[in-house]
């Protein structure tokens, strides 16, 4: 399979390919049993209910970023943090948070906010490095915040519930942002002219960012309590909220409709109103309001949303299908039997044996593209943590963390590459060198999570 994509055959190919030959060769050549199977394959997951997932999010990640709600996410947090050293790479990193949670793409998060907010960094005399590390890093936010289409994936693959999956993300991305801004804070005491203060706005200034944020939340804590009170069913109490925050969405434009629309979806999750199919329509129509409120689409560019959510979900799918061949072909292997009979046989910990796959997969993803990597090793890991009683959603946030390491591990970490594509005044060597300290940043982050299985679990155990 490798070899495959060494001689540069698209990876969906390379891996369906060898899944088919290997599944006839292990049914003693019977071809006709192989391509059946493919076959059915591809079917069952173009009609995957749970799949649709994906396209909305997708779709609600398009149409938020044709509604500019990067500007107001970043514009807000520089309005609290921006005054502080190095806080404008702050402001950049939990801009990036914000957006992530409402977009789900990393690639799209870094690419957005190298448009936001380098320009504002090289205004206020930021070095290229600690700007180009900061929106490197923060753009990695957008796997692990949910709504994330790589958790999406993961959860196909492993049959893990998807809605605990978004909720055991929420902790660890606010671990991840608050680490990144430590890092932030380490890069400017070692280089005060790294990242200069910013402009220190009044406080009337800062909450203006936040306009209409306590008509939300008095919405929020009157639904609350109608379900409470037994007023209402929590289902009518999602849909009455629904359709509050998109007509409040029309009258307050700022950041606060971002916050809202990312508590519906999740707390409608999270609360057992939505399942995650229902939670990412709502999302998509979501932010088709919101982009409609702000004058920031028409035919042309509705067009060219669907288009584009069109074809990021057509390659998603054709190497979900390749990696999904392929696992069946692993499966009937003795391969996952073998790994298991050696694990058991060195007589070590879960625990040592999830921080050894940790290691393994941050060096692959030094070398391997991190969607890639994940549809190849999960078929091959998953048994095996299964097998050793592993929280297999512990494990999921663990793979995301390690995904996020490899997106910005030189020399093949997919956001660094955006941003030398979008940046290309700025050297390959600063952007890569700029990234080293956030790459600690999150090793550390991964080592608590490996130490610490609460903070991943502990949502998702509330969960309805």
């Amino acid at each position: 399979m490798m070899l495959l994509a060494l001689l540069r055959v698209p990876i969906a190919l390379a891996m369906g390919i060898v899944g088919v030959i290997g599944y006839a060769y292990m049914r003693d050549w019977n071809w006709y049993v192989a391509f059946t199977t493919a076959q059915t394959k591809v079917y069952e997951t173009g009609r995957n209910y749970t799949l649709s997932v994906v396209p909305l999010f997708i779709l609600m990640g398009n149409f938020v970023t044709r509604a500019g709600m990067s500007q107001e996410l970043f514009r807000a947090a520089y309005a609290f943090i921006g005054h502080f050293k190095g806080g404008l790479a702050m402001a950049t990193i939990v801009g990036c948070a914000g957006f992530g949670a409402i977009c789900g793409s990393s690639i799209a998060t870094a690419a957005t906010f190298a448009k936001v907010a380098y320009p504002s960094m090289k205004k206020f005399g930021y070095s290229d490095r600690l700007a180009t590390g900061a929106i490197a890093a923060g753009g990695t936010l957008g796997i692990l915040v949910p709504p994330s289409t790589i958790m999406v994936i993961y959860g196909i693959m492993t049959e893990t519930n998807i809605g605990k999956m978004f909720a055991a993300g929420i902790l660890p991305g606010v671990l991840a942002t608050a680490l990144l801004c430590v890092a932030v804070q380490y890069v400017a005491w070692r280089d005060p002219n790294a990242g200069p203060r910013g402009e220190r706005m009044p406080w009337r200034e800062r909450f203006a960012t936040l306009d209409g944020l306590g008509w939300f939340a008095a919405l929020g804590v009157a639904l609350l309590a109608a379900v409470q009170l037994g007023w209402l069913e929590g289902d009518q109490a999602g849909v009455i909220g629904a359709f509050a925050v998109f007509a409040l969405s029309l009258v307050f434009k700022g950041v606060t409709s971002v916050i809202a629309l990312f508590t519906l979806v999740m707390g409608g999750i999270y609360g057992g109103v939505f399942t995650a199919t229902e939670g990412a329509g709502v999302g998509a129509f979501g932010g088709l309001v919101f982009s409609l409120a702000r004058g920031a689409i028409n035919w042309r560019s509705l067009y060219e949303a669907l288009v584009e959510s069109a074809r990021t979900t057509s390659m998603l799918f054709l190497i979900l299908i390749g990696a999904l061949i392929f696992a069946d072909f692993v499966n009937i292997t003795s391969m996952p039997g073998d790994l298991k009979t050696f694990v058991n046989g060195l007589q070590v910990s879960p625990v040592m044996v999830v921080a050894v796959i940790m290691i393994i997969y941050v060096l692959l993803g030094t070398a391997m593209e991190e969607l890639s990597m994940i549809l190849l090793t999960v078929p091959v890991f998953f048994p095996l943590i299964v097998h050793l009683g592993v929280d297999p959603i512990w494990f999921g946030i663990l793979i995301v963390c390690v995904v996020e390491i490899g997106l910005i591990s030189p020399p093949v970490g997919m956001n660094l590459f955006v941003l030398k594509t979008l940046l290309p005044q700025v050297s390959t060597g600063i952007v890569f060198r700029g990234v080293m300290p956030f790459i600690g940043a999150d090793c550390v982050r991964l080592a608590i999570l490996i130490a610490f299985p609460i903070i991943s679990t502990y949502l998702p155990g509330l969960m309805k």
